[in-house]
């Protein structure tokens, strides 16, 4: 598992599907249900650790970009 989109298609094989509006949440929110599908013994422990490593990758990334959007605003001002 490499990408963002690859998490969402195996929440997708459990009918799973979120979009919340934010980025960040998403991710959040994907992170718990992936939790929730381990917890449960749905998914492996390897798929589980590599899809957990996938989203706190993107959180950081995201929250970086976030960062950056602030800081031109606060610049424009």
């Amino acid at each position: 598992m490499k990408t963002l989109y690859d998490v969402q298609q195996l929440l997708k094989r459990f009918g799973t599907f979120i979009y919340v509006g934010s980025r960040l949440r998403d991710i959040a929110l994907m992170k718990i249900e992936l939790k929730a599908l381990y917890t449960e013994g749905l998914i492996q422990k390897e798929e589980y650790v590599s899809a957990v490593r996938v989203l706190t990758k993107e959180y950081e990334l995201e929250q970086s970009r976030e960062g950056f959007k602030v800081e031109q605003e606060v610049d424009r001002n």
